[in-house]
């Protein structure tokens, strides 16, 4: 026993030993009060703290109320929880991707993003979390029996699973980028790719295996998830870059971004292409759960918006310029991610739209047709607090750590 408690301190002493040689910024609350004090930095500081104020009374609603809070249903369970988590690990996988082509790949042009994207997916991931927390009963009983009886014929169990493991590898690549150890970046950095990939596919799967909803079932989303979070990843990375160069972008930073935006419009079109065959096969032959809720989907504004904003039109602003309007992408992204909302939200409640119980229950009832769901405001404040979440979290990061690249990187 007394060699053991030797070991186990000595195990503890070098873990001290290896955070101290992490590299950071002493911060305290002024320094995150000390930004620049102009008129758009002003509004995201001002709806920060609104958010996370939400965050705080939708929680406490919820903590109250249970469910009850929300407005999902028996026959609509998922709700606009589940489509902001897969919101956030979405973006999550995709800045995964982006910051993997520099460490991992080694493409020269892109390591000046790595560390900011790398920590990108990690904050946005925790935000995910953070929001999912809140629709899963008894969070920490879950993760206790997660580990305690597994569920390996369970593609939720592994989501879980692959996510945890995801996060963590994210972490340590971040802590070697920090180290400038760009040798077990490349080995952690790889192995997370790999992980977060196979959750992400995985992920796609939930909705992939829905057997008794012919609208989502098959192969399509385990492939299409990844599509859009490698799209979603090149958004975001055009909306961090613009704000952290002010739209005023060096030489280096240019081209890395119009060769991100050559990716990206080649993806938007792929994208485009899955989708017209989804819905074109989805509609043939007029299967009943399938061509009926695809025609439906069609006629929805939701559907519409994640069309134009997600899709269109940063597709017509890269062919205008061939990406070299920065500018204009960097606006064109912010659209982007609107669209990638709705692309999410839509992807959630229109899994749902047909009844399973298509017979009358009661006499001088009309025959059910869609399920209608509607957002309450506790589950409004909860995801507009994830945002919130988010944005601190990153900025608090670029206080504290160098995220940019340097001569040694």
């Amino acid at each position: 026993m007394a060699q053991e408690a030797v070991q186990n301190g000595g195990f503890v002493e070098k873990a001290k030993a290896f955070l101290a040689t992490i590299p950071y910024n002493r911060i305290t609350i002024k320094d995150l009060l000390n930004y620049e004090k102009t008129p758009v930095n002003n509004l995201i500081a001002f709806l920060t703290v609104f958010f996370l104020a939400l965050f705080v009374i939708g929680v406490g609603n919820y903590l109250i109320h249970g469910h009850e809070a929300y407005g999902v249903t028996r026959e609509h369970p998922w709700g606009l929880l589940i489509a902001v988590y897969i919101f956030f690990v979405v973006s999550s996988t995709g800045l995964c991707i982006v910051g993997s082509l520099g460490d991992v790949f080694g493409f020269k042009d892109y390591e000046m993003v790595s560390k900011r994207a790398i920590f990108g997916s990690i904050v946005t991931i925790l935000s995910g979390f953070a929001v999912i927390a809140f629709e899963i009963g008894h969070p920490i009983r879950m993760m206790i029996w997660n580990v305690l009886t597994p569920g390996l014929r369970s593609a939720i169990w592994w989501m879980g699973t692959l996510y945890g493991l995801y996060l963590t590898f994210m972490i340590i690549e971040f802590v070697f980028l920090l180290k400038h150890d760009m040798k077990k970046a490349k080995i952690f950095g790889l192995i997370g790719l790999l992980v977060g990939l196979a959750a992400h596919s995985n992920l796609g799967g939930v909705f992939g295996f829905l057997n008794a909803r012919p609208i989502s079932n098959g192969v399509f989303y385990p492939t299409y998830f990844i599509l859009t979070a490698f799209i979603t990843g090149i958004y975001i990375t055009f909306i961090i870059m613009g704000f952290r160069y002010r739209l005023n972008f060096p030489e280096n930073a240019r081209k890395m971004l119009v060769g991100l935006g050559k990716i990206l419009a080649l993806l938007i079109a792929i994208l485009m292409f899955f989708e017209t065959w989804k819905m074109m096969t989805a509609i043939y032959g007029g299967v009943p759960g399938r061509s009926d809720v695809a025609l439906h989907i069609l006629g929805s504004w939701t559907f519409w918006m994640e069309v134009i904003f997600g899709m269109l039109i940063p597709f017509i602003v890269f062919f205008r310029s061939y990406g070299q309007n920065l500018k204009a992408m960097f606006w064109a992204s912010m659209g982007g991610m609107i669209g990638i909302f709705f692309m999410r939200y839509d992807l959630v409640h229109d899994t749902q739209l047909k009844p399973l119980q298509m017979m009358k229950i009661r006499e001088y009832q009309l025959p059910p047709e869609w399920v209608h769901y509607a957002p309450s405001a506790t589950e409004i404040m909860i995801s507009l607090g994830g945002l919130g979440l988010c944005i601190l979290l990153y900025y608090i990061g670029t206080k504290l750590f160098n995220l940019d690249a340097d001569s040694t990187h």
